[in-house]
């Protein structure tokens, strides 16, 4: 499985400040934008970034606390 799939994102409208928040809590606090479908394109590329900065500098990334889903019924 990629590093990046184990990590649960997602994005969601904000009622409050009108605009969609994409998330990955276990490595980002979010990011917002207008469009949900291109939010969610940069919200993969921002994790994907988060994740060869961790690699780069040897670090371990943090576990992820969403178990992936492995099967559809």
């Amino acid at each position: 499985m990629k590093e990046l799939d184990q990590y649960h994102q997602w994005v969601d409208w904000n009622e409050e400040d009108q605009v969609y928040l994409g998330r990955c809590s276990n490595l980002i606090t979010g990011i917002h934008g207008e469009d949900p479908v291109a939010l969610d394109g940069e919200l993969c590329a921002v994790v994907k970034d988060v994740i060869r900065h961790f690699n780069a500098e040897g670090r371990p990334l943090p576990p992820p606390r969403v178990r992936p889903m492995r099967e559809v019924a």
